[in-house]
């Protein structure tokens, strides 16, 4: 789970994929490139599809953005078939390389069988050792094809059934879209931590992925999501919904509302956008300052923003103008201009800003690098005062249920008070939103800290899965796979 070097990266957590998948319909492979053109925010550096067209099945997987890569005529000419499946991938320590691209492919004793996987098995490293010990034969470094021997393995005479066998040997999070002769199968894990919605088109044609945008750019209509533990399986007789698993106390992850879905998405909390605001709302209750101005961090702190100005009646400014053209590598990273990295992609609104207090609003602090930066630019363009808000609680824990996150001692909330922050990123004030104000902006009454609602492993430290492959327990990330 290593963080990316480049020197002009947002210093953000990144959601490491997205999948979806499409059941009957002639235009499968357009559909799926559209698809997964709505879910790029999940992943910009590799992206594939595989489809099935009655006798064979058609693969291209390609580095770099779908737009650039799988959406020319040529590459959907040559993906026929009226089933497909999709996967968008932000690589980790498994690194950028092909045979890590998915979906994943192998031919099984019954035949073809494609994966698509969004999030992390913990237990995958142990597995692997095992599978490896018994003639397994791997070809990628993702977790994902573990999943695929366990699967070839299993002594189970159907196939829902071996695919069941496979996952009830693992431990972690993921949502899956599988692709067979006969079938498509999504699954999402038995606390729900990784997002799979189920959409519909005309004339009943479902579709499935990680976030219901998806739906919207194929002009399908959001049905549901997919239930924590259900498998739901498609054929040519009709749709079939199975809960194979123990029943859990679903504990879906709540940085999905936060930053990682987009805002006008849909969850099972609501609308993603208005549960920002709230969040917004609930920062300015719980942490008000005297100002002139309320400022988001484009793009991800624009909700919140709006929601803290509205609740305060401080004005809401664009501020900061952000560049959406420029790539994550620019030019060559000399001192020089790793300095003025950040200026690539934020400019400050000079008439804006000068002599005025300004709230800056941001979903998130991670290292810090970038806070330090906009602080900077906020004070040159001639603020007055600047107060940093943060539209969650700090983030002093690593993730390993599928979000590239840093080691936990780079996490600058990990080794600093609040205080502390502050005068590093050179804010007049900081504050950060708390627990019980996050769960009441997705419309719980707070936290139930017997029990909590959702995964918020990275704010507390309460991972509701086993680590098993961490050494000792400890936060280092060494022994990881890479993700999903």
């Amino acid at each position: 789970m290593t963080v990316s070097t480049n020197p002009f990266d947002d210093d953000k957590l990144h959601e490491e994929c997205g999948v979806f998948g499409i059941y009957g319909h002639p235009d499968a492979a357009a559909l799926t490139v559209l698809g997964l053109h709505a879910l790029q925010h999940r992943g910009q550096e590799a992206a594939g599809v595989v489809t099935y067209d009655g006798k064979q099945f058609h693969s291209e997987r390609a580095l770099g953005l779908v737009g650039d890569t799988l959406s020319s005529e040529s590459v959907i000419a040559s993906l026929p078939g009226d089933s497909a499946i999709g996967h968008n991938r932000y690589s980790t320590s498994g690194g950028t390389v092909l045979r890590n691209v998915q979906p994943l492919f192998a031919e099984l004793s019954g035949g073809g069988f494609a994966i698509a996987h969004n999030g992390n098995l913990t237990n995958a490293m142990t597995l692997r050792r095992m599978l490896v010990s018994r003639g397994a034969i791997f070809q990628a470094s993702s977790d994902t094809e573990v999943i695929i021997h366990l699967v070839a393995l299993s002594q189970q005479p159907r196939l829902v059934d071996r695919v069941v066998d496979a996952l009830r040997q693992i431990e972690g999070a993921y949502s899956l879209v599988i692709l067979t002769q006969k079938k498509m199968i999504g699954i999402r894990d038995p606390l729900g931590i990784r997002p799979l919605v189920l959409g519909e088109m005309e004339g009943g044609v479902p579709v499935l992925a990680s976030e219901s945008v998806a739906f919207d750019i194929i002009g399908a209509k959001y049905v549901r999501e997919i239930e924590p533990g259900e498998m739901i399986v498609f054929t040519e007789s009709g749709i079939q919904s199975l809960h194979p698993f123990p029943q859990q106390k679903p504990r879906p992850c709540i940085f999905e509302n936060i930053y990682f879905s987009r805002p006008d998405s849909l969850t099972a909390s609501g609308s993603v956008y208005e549960i920002r605001k709230r969040i917004g709302a609930e920062l300015s209750r719980e942490m008000p300052v005297d100002a002139d101005l309320v400022i988001p961090v484009p793009d991800s702190g624009t909700p919140s923003a709006i929601g803290y100005s509205q609740e305060s009646g401080i004005p809401f400014e664009l501020g900061i103008i952000r560049n959406h053209y420029v790539g994550r590598t620019f030019i060559e990273p000399t001192d020089s201009i790793r300095h003025l990295g950040v200026r690539l992609k934020h400019n400050a609104n000079k008439s804006q800003i000068a002599g005025k207090r300004v709230i800056l609003v941001d979903d998130s602090i991670v290292r810090g690098t970038t806070s330090i930066k906009i602080v900077e630019m906020i004070r040159s363009a001639g603020a007055k005062e600047v107060h940093m808000r943060i539209a969650s609680p700090p983030t002093t824990h690593s993730c390993f249920y599928g979000v590239d996150t840093p080691e936990r001692h780079k996490l600058l909330a990990a080794r600093m008070s609040v205080e502390d922050m502050a005068r590093l990123i050179g804010v007049d004030s900081l504050s950060f939103l708390s627990m019980d104000g996050l769960y009441r902006a997705v419309g719980e009454p707070g936290r139930n800290d017997r029990s909590p609602q959702y995964c918020d492993a990275c704010f507390s430290g309460e991972y509701p899965i086993r680590l098993v492959d961490h050494d000792g327990g400890q936060q280092s990330q060494l022994s990881l796979l890479a993700e999903a």
